[in-house]
Formats: structure tokens, sequence, C-alpha cells
């Protein structure tokens, strides 16, 4: 395939042969840096093509690299050995000379250059949130004054996809998280005959905090996914900015009903999750433990207190703020590509869980000082 030849006079003669075409076995441009960093070192380059038989863009990159390396070495090749179909496009290529700069190269940043980016990254986001609370408050104003923009009808829509149509997996999911609740228990109750026992276990952890945790976990993947996708859809489609032209707050028209719809139906899940979870604990107590259905419901209302019904629907109420304002948001942030509608869904559901537990943790420390 390749040859080499020291005539005197300093040449280095390459003989190319054989067909240079893809898929062929070629030497590496290495054997040619080889032969030109061996003494004495080559003053010129010459090709002697009489052997090749095929060629095409692999022998024209082949060549590049040559030449190249001798413009580097201050070596000197005559071009005009090559056939004039070669001699061409070597002359095209090398007719515009490359832009500095044109050839991006991969630069790692330094640690303090990636400290500095993740900060101000959070200074950025930190500022859109505010501005977002801001805007949000704003628009509460507005509602109570009676001067918002939106359509009635799209708020029944959204009460009835994010309530009426979310019954089937809350119940689901209630049944068997009292299910899970009442068997763990009964495990350990029932090595001091306190059997009886699950019903106050599984009612007071239902009502005051594990039924409003599971529906604020359903609802942050089910509606404020859908909130997330819907947003950044029209973000991407331009929908908003049209809004904007038109004069239409978006706050007002799109963020505001859905934060409206949560705020009611999260309350009304809540407590319906909450019967669906004391049914599954009702499921363990009655056909594993034993226990009638008298036993089990006098047990139950009786540890239950209304305080605990209250502070698990004040903590579902303020879940549905959290998860509609947080899916909006991460909507309205959502840069203009398909694969950033995806990201945008993502970060809504991993962001609404994370506040959903910090929002419970806050509230129980609150009602543990306030003696609720």
């Amino acid at each position: 395939m390749i040859e080499f030849r020291r005539p005197e006079g300093g040449r280095l003669v390459i003989s190319l042969q054989g067909n240079w075409r893809e898929g062929g076995n070629y030497p590496p441009f290495a054997a040619v840096q080889n032969q030109l960093e061996q003494s004495p070192a080559p003053l010129h380059i010459a090709f002697d093509c009489s052997g090749l038989t095929g060629w095409n863009s692999v022998l024209i990159t082949f060549l590049i690299d040559i030449i190249d390396y001798a413009q580097r070495h201050g070596i000197a090749v005559e071009r005009e050995s090559l056939p004039p179909g070669i001699a061409g496009l070597l002359k095209l290529a090398y007719a515009v000379p490359e832009r500095a700069g044109a050839r991006q190269e991969e630069v790692r940043p330094t640690l303090m250059e990636r400290l500095g980016q993740a900060v101000y990254g959070l200074w950025i986001s930190t500022a859109e949130v505010l501005s977002f609370i801001g805007e949000a408050t704003a628009a509460c104003g507005r509602l109570f004054r009676g001067r918002v923009r939106f359509r009635r009808r799209e708020l029944l829509v959204i009460i009835q996809e994010s309530g009426i149509q979310a019954l089937p997996i809350v119940s689901l999911i209630s049944v068997l998280v009292g299910l899970i609740l009442a068997f763990v228990g009964s495990i350990q109750l029932s090595m001091f005959g306190a059997q009886i026992y699950i019903a106050n276990l599984v009612g007071i952890g239902i009502f005051r905090q594990m039924g409003a945790i599971m529906t604020g976990v359903i609802m942050a993947g089910r509606t404020g996914a859908a909130f997330a996708a819907q947003l950044g859809t029209m973000q991407t489609t331009e929908e908003i900015d049209a809004l904007k032209t038109l004069g239409i707050p978006p706050m007002d028209y799109l963020v505001l009903p859905r934060m409206i719809a949560l705020f009611l139906m999260m309350p009304l899940l809540c407590l319906y999750a909450d019967f669906m979870g004391v049914l599954g604990g009702f499921i363990v107590g009655v056909t594993m433990l034993d226990l009638n259905f008298l036993e089990y419901y006098h047990q139950t209302t009786g540890a239950i207190r209304l305080n605990d019904m209250w502070v698990g629907l004040f903590m579902s109420a303020v879940f549905g703020v959290l998860i509609a304002a947080i899916g909006c948001l991460r909507g309205l942030q959502c840069e203009r590509s398909a694969a950033a509608v995806g990201n945008a869904t993502t970060s809504a559901v991993v962001t609404a869980i994370v506040a959903i537990v910090i929002a419970t943790a806050t509230i129980t420390v609150l009602c543990n000082i306030l003696g609720i």
C-alpha cells in the first residue's frame, strides 16, 4: 500500500500503491511520521502514484495529514507528482486558510470555574423563583379584587382532570398503603396481644399525615407533571409569547386556574384517601387479626381526634399549592425544544416531592410546638 525511498538530495519519495477506498487496510500516518523523523531529516517530499489503482476521500485525508506535518516542520511538498484529480482537490482544500479559532478544542473547566457556574446558576434560579412568587401573589390579589382574566370553563376542566379523574389511582394507592401499614404494625403488636391498636396506628397515621403525603406524591407525579408538560409545550410553540402580545398575563390565564384547582381538590382527595387507607387497615384487621367490624370501628373513631383530620387537610391544601406552583414554574422555565419539555416534567416531579417532604417536616414541627 505504501513504500518509502530516499534518493540523493534529501528527498523522501512516498510510493502510493493499490486501491485507497473505504474498507481497505491502510497504513497509519505514524508510519510516515517515523520516516520523516529519521535522521537525516528529509528536505523535500515527493509522491509516486504509478501503482495507485483507485482512491477517494480516504487518500485525500491521509495526504492532508502529511502536508500539515510537513508545513509545521518546514519540509517542502512536491504536489506536482500527484495525479491531477488529487492535486486539484488539495488545491481547493488549501485555497482558503483556516480561520484562527475556528477549530474547537475541548477545554475542561477548572474547579473554581465549575463552582462559579454553579453559584451563578443558583442565583439565577433563586431570582426566577422569587419573581414567580411575587407574580403569583399579585395574581391572587387581583383574584380577590375580581380583576383576574381567565376562563371559568377551563377552571372546571382542570378541576375535573385533577380531581375526579385522579380517584382511581388515589383509591388503589391509599388502600395498599393502609394494608401495608396495618400488616407491618400487626407483626409487632401481636407479640404483646395488642392487635386492637392496629386501628389506632392506621387511623391516626393515615388521617394526620400519611393520607396527605400519599395524595401529594400521587398528584406530583400525575398532575404536577401534566402542568409542566402543558406549559412547556406552550412555551415551545410560542403560545405564551402570543398571550403576552395580546396583553393577557400568563400568570392569570394559565397559572392561577391550576393553583385554584389543586388548592380546592387536594383536601377532598386527601379526605377520600384517608377513608380508603382506613379501609385497607380494616381489611387486615378483620381477615388476619380476627377483629370484628364494630371493634375496629369504635377503636378507630375513639383514636382519631378532629385536630388530626384538620392537620391532614391543611397539609394537603399546602401541598396542592406547592405542586401547582412548581409544575407551572418548571413549564414556564422550559426552553424551546422537545427534549426540554421532558426535562421540565422530570424537574417538576422531583422538585414537588422534595417540597412536599420539606413542608411535611416543617408543619409537623410547628404542630408539635403549638401542641396541636
